[in-house]
C-alpha cells in the first residue's frame, strides 16, 4: 500500500522507469530469471493481517514482474510457488495458496495470451487439488502456441525429490540398454529433470532476507548469480528487479575458469 501511495505522488515514475529499462537493455539481460518469493505471510503479519493476505498480495507482484521480464526480454522466468515441504503449513493456509493459480491466472490468463507469454509447471502435479490443476492445466493449453516469455511456475516442487526421480530413470534407462553408462555427463543428466526444455537460470533472486535455497533447483543453481534481498515479496517493485539485473550485468560470470 505504501509502494502505490508513493508511486502515485510521483508524476516522473513512469518514465523515469522507463529510462532504465531501455538503458538495461542495452546489456546483455539473464535468460533465465529464477525466484523465490519469500515473505509473503511476514508482510501480512507486520499489517495485523492473516497469512492469507500475504499472499493474495504477493499474486499481484507475479502479474507486475511478469509483465517486466516479458519486456526486459528475458526468455525463461521460474517462480517458487509452492515447494513439496509447504503441505506441513496449516490447512486454510494451503487451500488458499491451491485457489490462486485460478484466481490469478482467471483474471490474468487473456494478458498473457496477447503478451505472448508461454505458461509452464514444474513439480508433482498428481498431489494438486483438481480445481488447481484445472486452472494451471488450461493456462498451459490456452498459450502452448506462443512462443515470447516463458512463465515457468514451480508448484509442489521439490529439487531433492526431482534428482531421486531423475536418477531412478537413469537407471531404469541403464538397465534397458536405452543408456549407456559412458554417456552419462552433465548434460544428459540434465536432460532427466523437469527442466530438460529450459536452460539453466543465470540469475537467483530470493526476497524477505533468507539466504539459502530452500530445495529449488540444487542441481540447476550450480553456476547461478544470486541476488539476495531483505525486501518482502509483496513489497518487491519493478525497480527492485531491475537493481537485480543492474547487479548481474556488473558481474563477471566465470563457470570455473579464470
Amino acid at each position: 500500500m505504501f509502494n502505490k501511495i508513493r508511486l502515485g505522488k510521483n508524476r516522473n515514475t513512469s518514465s523515469t522507469l522507463r529510462n532504465k529499462i531501455d538503458e538495461i537493455k542495452k546489456l546483455p539481460v539473464p535468460e533465465h530469471v529464477a525466484i523465490i518469493m519469500d515473505g509473503n505471510g511476514r508482510w501480512a503479519k507486520k499489517r495485523a493481517l492473516p497469512r492469507i493476505a500475504g499472499h493474495h498480495e504477493g499474486m499481484k507482484v507475479v502479474r507486475k514482474t511478469t509483465k517486466l521480464a516479458n519486456d526486459l526480454g528475458i526468455k525463461t522466468l521460474t517462480l517458487y510457488a509452492f515447494s513439496t515441504e509447504n503441505w506441513k503449513r496449516p490447512k486454510n493456509e494451503v487451500e488458499y495458496i491451491m485457489s490462486l493459480p485460478d484466481e490469478f491466472l482467471g483474471t490474468f490468463l487473456p494478458d498473457l495470451i496477447s503478451e505472448n507469454v508461454q505458461v509452464k509447471m514444474m513439480g508433482y502435479k498428481d498431489q494438486l487439488p483438481p480445481h488447481t490443476l484445472r486452472a494451471i492445466e488450461k493456462a498451459i493449453d490456452d498459450t502452448k502456441d506462443n512462443n515470447g516469455l516463458v512463465l515457468n511456475f514451480a508448484l509442489n516442487y521439490g529439487s531433492r525429490a526431482e534428482i531421486l526421480d531423475a536418477v531412478k530413470k537413469v537407471l531404469k534407462d541403464s538397465k534397458s540398454g536405452k543408456l549407456k553408462e559412458s554417456d552419462l555427463d552433465d548434460k544428459v543428466f540434465s536432460s532427466y529433470l523437469m527442466t530438460a526444455d529450459f536452460s539453466d537460470p543465470d540469475l537467483l533472486i530470493r526476497t524477505s532476507g533468507e539466504i539459502r535455497l530452500s530445495n529449488f533447483m540444487l542441481w540447476q543453481l550450480a553456476y547461478s548469480e544470486f541476488w539476495f534481498t531483505d525486501v518482502l515479496w509483496p513489497d518487491f517493485s519493478e525497480e527492485h528487479l531491475l537493481e537485480a539485473i543492474e547487479t548481474f550485468q556488473k558481474r563477471q560470470r566465470r563457470f570455473g575458469g579464470i
